[in-house]
């Protein structure tokens, strides 16, 4: 049996069709229509309606305007659980556990999943108090360090399609308000997040970017910072941050890194 005949027995028709979509939308800015996708592929039109109403319906692809189709960031957020950030958790293992010790406070990595920040790595206190949360829970984008850098990191175009994809969202400029837009820039000027927990009192919570090599958050690095009353030598705020940000180049690099291997 030929390689050509061997393809056509394992041909699987409509998955196909729905990968020559994403390759193609992956690769164009505002999105086409469907006579434009079908044009481009050199197909009907009408084989088309099915596979997109699928593909919008799965959150792969979205409508603009009622009639452009546009990828999502699904798959971004997929890529996340691939196997170069599973290894970068891994790896990242050594340096949180140093940041901890360092700062005498809990620390937590988390990537952005389907309209929310997961926490895929977490490294407890080295004293008898710390925060701590749950590896695998998903947190807020709007109300957290971690939601906040993963969206300041990225692209205006990036951070709508991420918003897009919070459930429930309606509005969210009309729910958060401009200020909201603004801060995000103001964080990715400074380099980082500082701000009250929205979840629990007395706590500051220190995020930084682990950016991949085309400058874009893949990970957000985050300590929730606690006043420590009985350990005078632990380090106060200013220097918790300055460990942070070393900590996050370290990793952003090793990002880089893992990143180039696939």
């Amino acid at each position: 049996m030929t390689d050509s005949e061997d393809n056509d027995r394992y041909r699987a028709p409509a998955l196909d069709k729905g990968l020559d979509i994403l390759e193609l939308l992956a690769g164009i800015d505002g999105g086409l229509t469907q006579a434009e996708i079908a044009k481009q592929l050199g197909r009907n039109a009408n084989e088309f309606y099915r596979m997109l109403d699928r593909l919008v319906r799965r959150g792969y692809v979205t409508r603009l305007d009622g009639d452009r189709y546009s990828l999502t960031l699904k798959l971004f957020g997929l890529a996340q659980l691939h196997a170069p950030v599973r290894r970068l958790a891994s790896y990242a293992t050594p340096l949180m556990r140093e940041l901890a010790e360092a700062t005498k406070q809990a620390n937590q990595m988390a990537v952005f999943d389907r309209g929310a920040a997961v926490v895929i790595a977490q490294q407890e206190a080295p004293g008898y108090w710390g925060i701590s949360i749950r590896v695998g829970s998903h947190i807020s984008l709007f109300n957290t360090g971690s939601g906040h850098v993963l969206l300041a990191f990225r692209s205006p175009e990036e951070r709508a399609m991420m918003i897009s994809e919070y459930e429930g969202n309606t509005d969210v400029k009309a729910e958060q308000g401009e200020d909201f837009f603004d801060r995000l820039d103001q964080i990715r000027a400074r380099g980082y997040e500082m701000m009250p927990s929205q979840q629990m009192a007395g706590i500051v919570n220190l995020s930084a970017p682990v950016l991949g090599p085309d400058r874009r958050a893949i990970a957000a690095l985050t300590i929730p910072y606690m006043t420590i009353i009985n350990m005078p030598s632990a380090p106060d705020i200013s220097r918790a941050i300055q460990l942070l940000m070393e900590t996050s180049q370290k990793l952003s690099t090793l990002a880089g890194l893992e990143l180039g291997k696939d």
